[in-house]
C-alpha cells in the first residue's frame, strides 16, 4: 500500500450557468501575453457540441490517451517508436484551425479615419500574423448550440445514440443542452507526463500537480498529441508547451485556483483525496466496464486507522490527512457517488470529477413518434430523459448507462426529500419511496443538498496548508537509510509510463 495526496476537483454540472467568468479568470492572469492567445486552460464548452479544439473527444483524429493491450496499457499516439516517427511530422497534432486563429480588432481605425461618406469599421486582425482576416471560429463558438447543424450533431458522443433520438432531440420542443467546463486534470496517470521525451512534465509529489519544467521543455510537442483532454499547448513565441497550473501560487498560500474562486454558480469544489498508488497500473489496465469502479477503489477512506498510519509513514502530513478527512470531493466522489470522470475510456484516472446534470425530463417523444408529456413515475421520466442516457454514459461512464442513471435518481431522490420537506405537496411516501430506492436516508440527502446549494465558501473549498519549507528540505536532502526521496515518498518505478 503506498498512501499519496492528491489535489482533486467536483463540477457540479447542474449549477453551471455558462457565464465563462472562470475563463476569463484564468485568461487574465495565465494566458494574457504573445504566444498564448489561443491558448484557453479553462473553458466551458456547449454540450451537445464539438468543442475545443474541435472534435477534441475523437481520439480516431488525435491518438491521445492510453489504449489497451492485453493486461497492460500504451500511449496510442505517443511514446518513443511513435514520436521518432512522427517527429518531422505528426498528423495526430491539432493544427489552429482545429483551436481558433486569436484575433483582435483595429478600433484605432474608428477615431482616425479620414473623413468620408462610410461609416468606419474596426476590422478583425490576427494576433498571430498582424493581417486582416475573416474569423470562422473560437473557443466558445458553438456556443448555447449556435450552428447546431455544422457544431452540435457532429459530437462525437453522438456515436451510441440512434438517429431518431438525435433527430428528436433537436426539434424545437426537446431541445435541450449543457455547460461543461473543463481544465486539466491532474491524471493519476498522466499521457503526458509518459509522452515527454526530455522529462520535461512531472507530477509533484506533495499535491499530485502536474505541471511542465519550462527550462527543461524541448518543443517535442508530444503532450500536445498524448493528452486526450487536449489541455496542452505550444506556445509559438517561446517554443515551450504550457499546461494548466492549478494556480499552485493561489494554493501554497491557501487560496483557491482563480477560476473556482471567481465561479458565479459556485459549481466547483476542491479538496484533497488519498489514494494508494498501487492500484493504479491494475486500474488503467481494466476492462472498459470495470474502469469506473477500479479508478473509485484507487481512493481510500481518509478515516481508517490503517490508511492514515500509511499516510504518515509515507511523509503525508496530519494537516493534509484532515483535509482529505473533511474533503468536500470525497464526499461526492466516494461517500455519496454522485461523481463521475470525463471520459474514463481514456485511461489518464483524471482527477476533475463532474455531477451529471438532471437535464429536463418533463416531456418525450416516444418510438411511434407521439410528443408525450405525462409518465407514469419520475423514475421513468429520468430514464426517458432529453438527452439520452446513452449519451451521457459516452461522456462520464465508458458506455455505462446504469451508472448514469443510478446518479440521476439520486439526485431527484433529494429534490422529492426537499419538496416533501419544504412545500409538502407531493403524494404521501413519494419521496420516501424515491430514498428507499436509491438507498438513501434522510441525513445523507440533506448533507447533499446542503452541499449543493448552500456551501460556505470554506465547505467548497479545503485546501491543505503548503508546507513547502518540509518539502524544500527533503528535496535538498539525499535519500536516506530507508530508501526515501523526493517528498518522502518511497523511492519506485514510475508507473504507467
Amino acid at each position: 500500500m503506498d498512501i499519496r495526496s492528491q489535489i482533486a476537483m467536483v463540477f457540479h454540472l447542474d449549477k453551471c450557468i455558462g457565464c465563462h467568468t472562470c475563463s476569463i479568470a484564468c485568461k487574465n492572469i495565465w494566458t494574457d501575453r504573445k504566444g498564448a492567445e489561443y491558448m484557453w486552460w479553462n473553458n466551458v464548452e456547449t454540450k451537445p457540441g464539438t468543442g475545443y479544439p474541435g472534435k477534441w473527444e475523437d481520439q480516431d483524429i488525435y491518438k491521445g490517451g492510453w489504449e489497451k493491450k492485453g493486461n497492460s496499457i500504451s500511449l496510442k499516439g505517443a511514446g518513443k517508436f511513435k514520436g521518432m516517427k512522427n517527429l518531422f511530422h505528426n498528423p495526430s497534432m491539432p493544427v489552429i484551425d482545429d483551436y481558433y486563429e486569436p484575433w483582435t480588432y483595429q478600433y484605432e481605425n474608428l477615431f482616425e479615419a479620414e473623413e468620408g461618406d462610410d461609416q468606419p469599421i474596426a476590422r478583425p486582425v490576427s494576433l498571430i500574423t498582424g493581417e486582416h482576416i475573416t474569423p470562422k471560429s473560437g473557443p466558445n463558438w458553438d456556443d448555447d448550440l449556435a450552428g447546431s447543424e455544422e457544431y452540435a450533431k457532429n459530437d462525437v458522443n453522438f456515436k451510441n445514440v440512434t438517429p431518431a433520438e438525435q433527430e428528436a432531440m433537436f426539434q424545437l420542443e426537446r431541445m435541450t443542452f449543457h455547460y461543461l467546463p473543463r481544465m486539466c486534470n491532474h491524471c493519476l496517470n498522466p499521457a503526458c507526463v509518459a509522452a515527454c521525451p526530455s522529462g520535461a512534465i512531472y507530477k509533484r509529489g506533495e499535491d499530485g500537480v502536474v505541471l511542465i519544467n519550462q527550462k527543461k521543455c524541448r518543443a517535442w510537442r508530444m503532450c500536445v498529441t498524448a493528452c486526450p483532454y487536449k489541455k496542452s499547448y505550444y506556445n509559438w513565441n517561446t517554443g515551450k508547451s504550457e499546461k494548466c497550473v492549478l494556480c499552485y501560487p493561489r494554493l501554497e498560500a491557501g487560496q483557491a485556483p482563480a477560476c473556482h474562486h471567481s465561479c458565479v454558480g459556485r459549481i466547483r469544489y476542491i479538496g484533497v483525496m488519498l489514494y494508494d498508488a498501487d492500484k493504479i497500473e491494475a486500474a488503467a489496465a481494466s476492462n472498459d466496464e470495470d474502469l469506473i469502479k477500479n479508478q473509485l477503489d484507487i481512493y481510500v477512506d481518509p478515516n481508517d486507522p490503517k490508511i492514515i498510519a500509511a499516510a504518515r509513514e509515507n511523509g503525508i502530513h496530519d494537516s493534509t490527512i484532515e483535509c482529505a478527512q473533511k474533503s468536500p470531493v470525497y464526499k461526492f466522489v466516494k461517500e455519496w457517488g454522485l461523481a463521475l470522470p470525463l471520459h474514463p475510456e481514456f485511461r489518464t484516472l483524471p482527477n476533475l470529477f463532474y455531477v451529471p446534470p438532471l437535464l429536463p425530463t418533463m416531456a418525450f417523444v416516444d418510438e411511434s413518434g407521439t410528443y408525450e408529456t405525462t409518465t407514469d413515475s419520475f423514475w421513468g421520466a429520468i430514464e426517458k430523459s432529453r438527452l439520452p442516457m446513452s449519451y451521457m454514459a459516452s461522456l462520464f461512464s465508458a458506455g455505462n448507462e446504469e451508472v448514469i442513471k443510478n446518479i440521476l435518481k439520486k439526485l431527484m431522490a433529494v429534490r422529492l426529500h426537499r419538496r416533501a420537506e419544504t412545500v409538502g405537496d407531493l403524494p404521501e411516501n413519494e419521496s420516501k419511496d424515491a430514498m428507499r430506492d436509491v438507498v438513501m436516508d434522510k441525513e445523507t440527502a440533506d448533507a447533499i443538498f446542503r452541499l449543493t446549494s448552500l456551501p460556505l465558501f470554506d465547505q467548497r473549498f479545503v485546501i491543505p496548508p503548503a508546507h513547502r519549507e518540509e518539502a524544500m528540505e527533503m528535496l535538498e536532502s539525499t535519500a536516506d537509510v530507508k530508501g526515501n526521496t523526493g517528498f518522502g515518498f518511497k523511492e519506485q518505478p514510475v508507473r504507467g509510463l
